[in-house]
């Protein structure tokens, strides 16, 4: 019963308290009024805030966008470059397999070349060793003519017959030098 009677009278007293009087009231009435007075200020900077947030945002953007189109165009150069490289690259290789061919038959010639040269060359020695021997075999001849000659005549010609033998000689002398 002391409990209910003290719960009886708690709850009359907080009924028997003003409007004023209530704290709870006077806090939603400063809240109130605290926006009131402050609330446009508060609401222009928190929406200043939010357009500068989105002005950055909006920019970034517009950042991102540019830079992507820059590496866009970046890349569609250096896939040119590349392609353009590529083909150069095909080009010098075309180039040197031309050249290689040209050396390769290039060399071929001289390579004949020298060896009809050599051929050529060997043909004359060869040429000039059988004229030396003919010429050689020739002087041997008439060496071997002469001494033969020269026994022959020393054992079986007088000097009457010289002298008839030289004396024929000279009249076929002049028939025989030109």
């Amino acid at each position: 019963m002391l409990i209910s009677q003290a719960h009886a009278a708690a709850t009359e007293g907080a009924h028997a308290m003003a409007w004023y009087e209530d704290t709870s009231f006077l806090v939603a009435a400063a809240f109130i009024a605290f926006f009131l007075i402050f609330g446009k200020k508060l609401v222009g900077g928190i929406n200043a805030m939010l357009d500068e947030r989105a002005q950055k945002i909006q920019d970034q953007l517009e950042e991102a966008t540019r830079l992507r189109e820059e590496a866009q165009e970046l890349l569609a150069s250096y896939e040119k470059k590349q392609h353009e490289a590529l083909k150069e690259a095909k080009n010098i290789v075309a180039a040197a397999k031309d050249e290689a061919e040209r050396l390769a038959v290039e060399a071929a010639e001289q390579l004949e070349a020298s060896l009809k040269r050599s051929e050529q060359m060997a043909t004359d020695r060869i040429a000039q060793a059988e004229a030396q021997a003919l010429a050689d075999v020739k002087g041997m001849a008439v060496d071997i003519a002469m001494e033969a000659t020269k026994r022959i005549l020393s054992s079986e010609v007088n000097a009457a017959k010289a002298d008839a033998m030289v004396d024929d000689a000279i009249k076929n002398l002049d028939g025989k030098l030109h």
